[in-house]
Parts: C-alpha cells; sequence; structure tokens
C-alpha cells in the first residue's frame, strides 16, 4: 500500500527533558511511539531503546531471504502478530538488563505503541497508556487500551470517564516495557482502506486535546506534514504538561 507519514516529538511548557521517542520506518512501514519513565537519564533512555530495538528486531526479519515481509497471508495467518510481540519483548529484556547494570537507570520503562502496516492490513502492539487513533471517513476511534489506574477505575464502575481525565492518578500506568524482565503486550488487528488515518501518540498529546479535536485538526486543509505541529500547538495551548509526541500515518492508495 502506498503510505505518507510524519512525526514529532515536543518537551511540553512543563518540563525541561524529553523523555519521548519515536520511530517512523517507512521501508518497513513500521511506526512506534515510546514514552519513557524513571526520571530525565531513565526515561529517555528507554524510550530510546525500545524504538531502537523494536525496529532493529523487524528489520533483521526483513534482510532475512525468507524474509516474512514476503508473505501474502491473510491477517490472521500472517506471523507478524508473534514477530511484533516478541520484539517489544526484546525490548523489555534490552531495557530491564540495561537498568541492572548502571544504577542510574533503576526502574526505568517505557510505554510503547507501534503499528506495522503489510499488505492490507494494521497491527498494533501495546503497553502502557501511549494511544492508537484510527480516522475513518468522519470518525475516530481509539483503536488501544489504555493500562493505567484510571481506566481500570472506569471500567470497574469507580469512576467515570470525564473524572478520569482530571485525577491526580491519570498518570500512573499499569504496564510498562522494562520496568520488570517480562511484559505483557497487547497485540490488535484490523484491515484498512484507502483513506484510513492512524494517529499514534503518547499522553502528552492524548491528555490534552479531544478525540474529535484530534479528527479536524487531522482531516483539515493543512498540509499533511502540519498536522502533528497543529497537534502539538493546540496541547501547549493547554498548558504543555507533558512531552508531546505525534505520528501520523495516512493510508493513500
Amino acid at each position: 500500500m502506498k503510505l505518507m507519514s510524519v512525526g514529532l516529538t515536543d518537551v511540553g511548557r512543563k518540563r525541561n527533558h524529553n523523555e519521548d521517542s519515536f520511530v517512523l520506518d517507512t521501508d518497513l512501514q513500521l511506526f512506534v511511539v515510546a514514552d519513557g519513565m524513571g526520571g530525565h537519564a531513565g526515561g529517555a533512555r528507554a524510550s530510546d531503546l525500545a524504538v531502537k530495538v523494536i525496529d532493529k528486531e523487524m528489520r533483521n526479519l526483513w534482510k532475512l531471504s525468507e524474509s516474512p515481509f514476503q508473505c501474502q497471508a491473510t491477517l490472521q495467518d500472517s506471523p507478524f502478530s508473534q514477530y511484533l510481540r516478541e520484539a517489544v519483548e526484546q525490548a523489555c529484556v534490552a531495557i530491564f538488563s540495561d537498568a541492572q547494570e548502571d544504577p542510574q537507570y533503576a526502574g526505568m520503562g517505557t510505554t510503547v505503541i507501534a503499528l506495522l502496516l503489510h499488505q492490507e492490513y494494521a497491527l498494533f502492539a501495546h503497553v502502557g497508556d501511549s494511544r492508537a487513533y484510527l480516522i475513518r471517513g468522519n470518525v475516530i476511534q481509539q483503536i488501544s487500551e489504555d493500562h493505567s489506574l484510571v481506566n481500570e477505575q472506569v471500567k470497574a464502575g469507580m469512576i467515570t470517564p470525564e473524572e478520569a481525565k482530571r485525577s491526580n492518578y491519570r498518570n500512573i500506568i499499569t504496564r510498562s516495557v522494562g520496568f520488570e524482565e517480562e511484559v505483557l503486550v497487547d497485540i490488535l488487528g484490523l484491515s484498512t482502506e484507502p483513506g484510513d488515518v492512524f494517529i499514534l501518540c503518547s499522553d502528552g498529546l492524548a491528555n490534552a486535546v479531544e478525540d474529535e479535536e484530534m479528527k479536524k485538526i487531522a482531516l483539515s486543509t493543512f498540509p499533511f506534514e502540519e498536522v502533528p505541529k497543529r497537534l502539538i500547538a493546540l496541547a501547549n495551548e493547554r498548558g504543555g504538561e507533558d512531552n508531546i509526541t505525534v505520528v501520523i500515518v495516512k493510508r493513500v492508495s
């Protein structure tokens, strides 16, 4: 499929360092956003390691003489679910091992939201509260489910979604890559259509900008490469409380 993609990260208005990382690998049609935790050194290192290890693991598959990227199988028969899960698991091991070797990185970890597009399909790997959205037609849908304390409270009926947005605990995640040696990775897949727009973002955007506002900007008449800038500018106008990272991918045909 033919794609357009663009990504941007910003430190925001309240932080003095950026712990987010992202990768756009247009050869593989692989896109990853990671939001690190663990202090200046740890958070930035964890997110950087995550996106690099995931990309490296998938690139190693791409280079094989019998590469799975040559596979024509349907999504349910494709090997990519296992490969993408294993790439995130390898990132988890790399981050955890790094933290064991150097005390300044103790306790570091990161969220991961990864998108792999192949044939007519989209495959997501997800850990934490960074998000994936799909805009199809005039409808935006959150694809990933937050691994966060407030999301657990919402599902249990303890608080409302509106209360979750204002909660002092909204930044507490229940699952991360690298904090422990192993992690449970959510894998989701769907068929794509021409015109589909995917948004991957850290919570610095998701906590500041409503879904419908994302859709409006993404579908606006702005040049495609301007969309992340516009979204980040809006999040910063509302305080820029956190680092903000946005990756936009559009299926053209």
